[in-house]
């Protein structure tokens, strides 16, 4: 059955009033408004209400996330190949990384991900203050990761271990330079790589929800239009989970 129109009281066009209270005639370009069933202009100072899309975004987020996946778990499906294959040297390789820092690394993520949920209950309670202070946390502890990560490099490369050292044409010569085998250089090279793409992912997270910072300052974010914020913190929970996996995958296996 279709439905009946309604004539514009601006242009007399025809419209299809549907079941909003705002509507905008596509003739004139008038905002009308619903009162007892009819449509009427909109009175001098009336706001149109704001449409947001928030389940479209959603999804658009879950399928950037679920590429992202794709992505590392790519990456984890090589580590578990060349992990079969040199089993022992990526044992002792693992030796020298510093379990100290990668368990400090993991707790500062965990909180992390506990800060930004609590920042998104908080604007959805309209608690403002509370929300910036969580944010601010979570930017704090992702800046906190970034540094711990910066000095586990450095000691890396102070001791001689680079991304793909060991694999260009002078192979023999540079592992016995380096006193590694060809293994425990293949750990290293996934290892620069894992965690440096992970790295990226974080530095990027942390721009992102400093953004959000300024957003929330500005009422862009709020009680009633949150949906910057949630999507944020559905990516922050990705940077968290694939560090979950990467914290066995190259601390524990020693």
């Amino acid at each position: 059955m279709e439905r009946e129109l309604q004539a514009c009281p601006a242009c007399g066009a025809g419209i299809d009033g549907a079941d909003s209270p705002d509507v905008r005639c596509a003739s004139c370009g008038k905002t009308l408004v619903r009162a007892e069933g009819k449509l009427a202009a909109a009175p001098d100072g009336h706001v149109e209400l704001e449409h947001h899309d928030y389940v479209g975004g959603k999804i658009g987020m879950w399928l950037f996330l679920f590429t992202e996946l794709l992505l590392f778990g790519g990456m984890f499906l090589i580590y578990s190949i060349y992990r079969a294959k040199y089993a022992k040297e990526f044992h002792v390789a693992a030796l020298e990384l510093n379990g100290g820092i990668g368990t400090l690394n993991t707790l500062l993520l965990l909180t992390s991900s506990l800060t930004v949920a609590l920042a998104i209950a908080a604007i959805r309670r309209g608690r403002k203050g509370a929300c910036l202070v969580y944010l601010w946390a979570t930017v704090a502890q992702g800046v906190g990761f970034m540094i711990n990560k910066y000095f586990e490099w450095n000691y890396k490369f102070h001791h001689g271990f680079f991304p793909w050292k060991g694999t260009s044409k002078g192979l023999g010569k540079l592992l016995m330079e380096a006193k590694i085998t060809e293994g425990e250089s293949t750990f290293y090279n996934l290892y620069f790589v894992m965690t440096g793409l992970h790295g990226l992912h974080v530095l990027v997270g942390v721009v992102l929800l400093a953004v959000m910072v300024g957003f929330v300052m500005r009422d862009w974010v709020r009680k009633d239009d949150y949906g910057w914020l949630e999507n944020s913190g559905l990516y922050w929970h990705l940077v968290d989970l694939i560090w979950i996996f990467l914290f066995p995958l190259f601390y524990l296996i020693s």
